[in-house]
């Protein structure tokens, strides 16, 4: 994703309520709202085809954000995304200013990787999370988490516990206690492999 889809050029809006609303996507436009940072919160308007054409890239829902509200940029992440139940529509933003100093608490997507060496023989991964919960400084904030399963043995699990964060990201759930160390990713053998396992052993 481009710098330039990381920024998005907003307007204030005053005309509030569901009817301004339903006017501004009748016009192309998606309303949205800017909170955070101990400051009142704003609603904006953002031009639908530059939403549409950024949120179809990963880097939009985890990237920090340029929002230029009248000539001021404002840093912000995306809390909440609403969209329409069947149209290619974004109906409602959610965007929480950033401040370089306070910790943010987001989500950030799994990348699997090295999964053609673990699926070797028929072995199937199967991912158990696709985003973890995290808190960090804006400056340290990753766009992805990395998880290697190379290595991983038929019928093991990898735990958060077991995934390297970056330094300064913490895992909201782990901070919580061991009893919150959520399975990540499992290896399972090929289908068919243990019933024939079990019938060897029955034979014997």
């Amino acid at each position: 994703m481009s710098n330039e889809l990381y920024t998005l050029d907003a307007e204030v809006r005053s005309d509030l309520g569901t009817g301004a609303s339903r006017r501004l996507r009748r016009a192309d436009k998606v309303p949205a709202v800017l909170y955070g940072a101990e400051k009142e919160a704003v609603s904006l308007t953002l031009a639908h085809n530059k939403v549409i054409k950024a949120q179809e890239d990963e880097g939009f829902y985890s990237h920090i954000l340029t929002l230029n509200i009248g000539g001021e940029k404002v840093e912000a992440i995306l809390k909440d995304i609403q969209r329409h139940p069947f149209k290619p529509k974004v109906m409602h933003l959610d965007f929480q200013r950033v401040d370089a100093n306070h910790k943010i608490h987001t989500k950030v997507p799994v990348h699997f990787i090295n999964e053609e060496a673990a699926t070797k023989g028929g072995n199937t991964v199967a991912h158990l999370v696709t985003e973890i919960e995290i808190t960090c400084l804006p400056a340290q904030l990753p766009e992805f988490i990395e998880v290697d399963v190379a290595a991983l043995e038929v019928g093991a699990t990898l735990h958060l516990s077991d995934i390297a964060l970056p330094a300064g990201v913490v895992s909201v759930e782990l901070a919580k206690g061991a009893d919150h160390d959520q399975a990540v990713v499992t290896l399972n053998a090929p289908k068919g492999a243990a019933s024939e396992e079990a019938s060897e052993d029955a034979a014997e």
